[in-house]
This record gives structure tokens, C-alpha cells and sequence, in this order.
């Protein structure tokens, strides 16, 4: 396989490198930009790309993100790569306070409450979920009872709350990173096109140049 890691990496490998990567989150931030500045598409609808994808990092769909950015740039008219670019906004280090963020404003918005020292951690919640489906899943093949409570119980205590708590957070980044992007970009493209225009400029100087000397 071309793509095929040599070493293949341990499960704590795996994980440190998720937390941090190799060459650190700053090397990562760098490539994102510079793959940001060469995008083929005017300003605003990078900028409008780049709003969906951190958008769509509020939102409680974990490993989805791509489709929902991508979608969601199409209905904005904007940047598909913009947007796939900047969900890693997300990353190991970022959800957490996210998540944390989302949570409670849902749950303030909703006048609800949620008590992360009651039965079950934030965390802990979203593992009995996971394993309650699977549960269930592997009930429809066998004589098992299905119970889909821990399912329901996350729904109403951690899901919905997220889903509605993260709209206004996910607008004020969202937007955050449009007026930080638009600029950025704008200014960028200007300069690419200026020394695109003087090197032309100069490529024609040099051609005048050798017609003049090759005359008698």
C-alpha cells in the first residue's frame, strides 16, 4: 500500500499524537493557513467555507463533521475545502471546552440542568450511549431484551442540550473566523496578483528587450 505507515502505531502512539502532533499544533495551524491563502475561490466564499466548518465544530455530531461542513457550505454558497480546512478547529485539545460550553448554554437555554457528579460523568454518558446501541444492535440477531434507557437518558441530558446550546457559541466563532478569514484572504490574494502582474510585467520587458537587440 502506497499510503501504508512503515511502523505501525501503539494505541498510546495513536493517542498522543491526536493530543499532539508531531510537529505540534502550531506547524498544524501554519499548513492549515497556507492551504487557506492557495485556495482557488474569491475571498468570500473561503471566508463563507471557513464559517461553516467552525459552525459546524459546535455542533454534537462527532464524526460527521465533514458531511454536515460540507453541506452546509454548499447551501452558503461557499468554499467546500474551506470548510473541511477549518474542522479541525476541533481537535482533542478544543472539544472539551467546547463541548463544555455548548452543554451548559443548552441547558441554560432550556431552564434544565445537568449535574455531571449524578450517576454518570459527561464523558461516562456518552460511553453507556455508545454501548446501549450496540447492545440493542446486537439484541435484533439474538433472544436478548433490548433497554434503551442509557440511549434516551443521553438524548435528553446530553445530545439535545448540545445541539441547542452550541448554535450560539458556534455563530459567535463561526462569524469570528469570517471577519478574521475574509481580510486575510483578501489581502493575500492582492499581493499574489501584484507579483503575478510584475513578473509579467518583467517577462515583457525582457522579450522587448532581446526584439530590440536583435534589430539592424
Amino acid at each position: 500500500m502506497v499510503f501504508k505507515r512503515r511502523d505501525k502505531l501503539t494505541p498510546q502512539q495513536w493517542l498522543a499524537q491526536a493530543l499532539w502532533p508531531k510537529r505540534g499544533w502550531g506547524r498544524a495551524v501554519q499548513y492549515m493557513k497556507h492551504r487557506l491563502h492557495r485556495l482557488p475561490d474569491t475571498p468570500h466564499k473561503i471566508a463563507r467555507g471557513v464559517f461553516a466548518g467552525v459552525f459546524t465544530v459546535f455542533t454534537p455530531f462527532f464524526g460527521l463533521h465533514f458531511i454536515i461542513a460540507a453541506l452546509l457550505a454548499k447551501l452558503m454558497r461557499g468554499n467546500v475545502i474551506a470548510a473541511l480546512l477549518a474542522t479541525f478547529v476541533g481537535n482533542p485539545l478544543t472539544y472539551v471546552p467546547i463541548g463544555v460550553i455548548s452543554l451548559k448554554m443548552g441547558h441554560f437555554l432550556l431552564g434544565t440542568r445537568f449535574d455531571p457528579h449524578h450517576e454518570r460523568s459527561f464523558i461516562g454518558k456518552f460511553f453507556d450511549a455508545a454501548d446501549d446501541f450496540w447492545r440493542n444492535f446486537l439484541a435484533l440477531f439474538t433472544d436478548r431484551d433490548s433497554n434503551w434507557d442509557a440511549l434516551i437518558r443521553f438524548l435528553h441530558e446530553i445530545f439535545f442540550p448540545y445541539l441547542v446550546g452550541g448554535i450560539i457559541p458556534g455563530l459567535i466563532a463561526g462569524l469570528a473566523a469570517y471577519y478574521v478569514t475574509l481580510p486575510m484572504i483578501t489581502a493575500y490574494q492582492a499581493r499574489r496578483r501584484g507579483k503575478l502582474k510584475a513578473k509579467l510585467e518583467e517577462l515583457r520587458r525582457k522579450k522587448q528587450a532581446r526584439k530590440t537587440a536583435h534589430k539592424p
